[in-house]
This record gives C-alpha cells, sequence and structure tokens, in this order.
C-alpha cells in the first residue's frame, strides 16, 4: 500500500521558455541585486560567493499572497554554467532544487524542479487543513516570477 503523500510538502515539475539563450539567460540570473525591484514577494535578497557557483549561497524572505512569511537560504551544490543551477534548500522550507537550462532555436527552456516541506508550525499546520490555498499561493508566485523574469528579459519594468 503506497503512502499519501505528506500535505507539509510540495513537489513541483514544470518548464518555461525564456527568449534568450542559456548564457544570456544565466548571466541575467546572478543579477540579484535587481531581485527584489522586480519580484515583489522577495525582500532582504543576499547572494554570498559572488556568483551562481557552488559553495555560493542565496538567501531572502519570501512573503507569498497569503499571510506567512518564509526565510529560506539556498546552498548552491550543481552549477554548471549555462545548463544546471541546483541547491540544498534550509530555513522555513527544506528540500532541494534545480533548474536545467535547454537551448531552443526560440531562446532556452528551463526545466525546474524542487521538493520542499514546509517547516513553521503555523504553516504545517495550515498544510493539513488547507493543502489546496497554499499549493495556490505556491503557484502563484511561481507564475509571477515567471511572468516578472520575463519582463525583466524585455527590459519593461
Amino acid at each position: 500500500m503506497a503512502v499519501a503523500p505528506s500535505p507539509c510538502v510540495i513537489d513541483y515539475r514544470s518548464s518555461f521558455c525564456f527568449p534568450v539563450a542559456p548564457d544570456e539567460l544565466w548571466e541575467r540570473l546572478e543579477k540579484v541585486d535587481r531581485y527584489e525591484r522586480w519580484l515583489g514577494w522577495l525582500s532582504e535578497f543576499r547572494l554570498d560567493g559572488g556568483s551562481l557557483k557552488p559553495g555560493s549561497v542565496l538567501s531572502g524572505v519570501v512573503a507569498p499572497p497569503l499571510p506567512y512569511r518564509m526565510r529560506v537560504r539556498v546552498d548552491l551544490d550543481e552549477c554548471q554554467r549555462p545548463a544546471v543551477l541546483g541547491g540544498a534548500v534550509h530555513g522555513d522550507l527544506e528540500g532541494r532544487a534545480r533548474l536545467v537550462f535547454e537551448p531552443r532555436p526560440s531562446g532556452t527552456e528551463v526545466e525546474v524542479s524542487w521538493t520542499i516541506e514546509m517547516m513553521q508550525r503555523p504553516m504545517r499546520l495550515a498544510a493539513r487543513v488547507a493543502h489546496p490555498l497554499l499549493r495556490w499561493g505556491h503557484d502563484r508566485v511561481v507564475d509571477a516570477t515567471v511572468a516578472n523574469f520575463r519582463r525583466h528579459l524585455a527590459g519593461r519594468p
């Protein structure tokens, strides 16, 4: 008998296309000083280590369109420019995240995947009684991130 997955875990898989080559996309991702300007749900964001490389750390506060905030740190351990970016997620979320960049005639397709567990007690309780609402909030943050990054790549605010 299979065990049902925990409502405290979000397992996400998707892919998105961007109209620039993988090298340019990677270069833009490294401009972390701009993230807070075009991602309204992100604050206190920083990159320790200078660039996207093994041993570097991304950290910040995530505030989705629901009444909670999460402190998150991503310890990068899989960085192959411009093909793969991955790391261990820690803080109010625990798990792994990975992005794979595939060149396409129209730019780059990015396959994103992560499995994260919500660690805050109120979030865990909410997940047990309102998992669809938390998943909705997660998916809205992903949608907004992709849309805002596309606008950023096009040079629009």
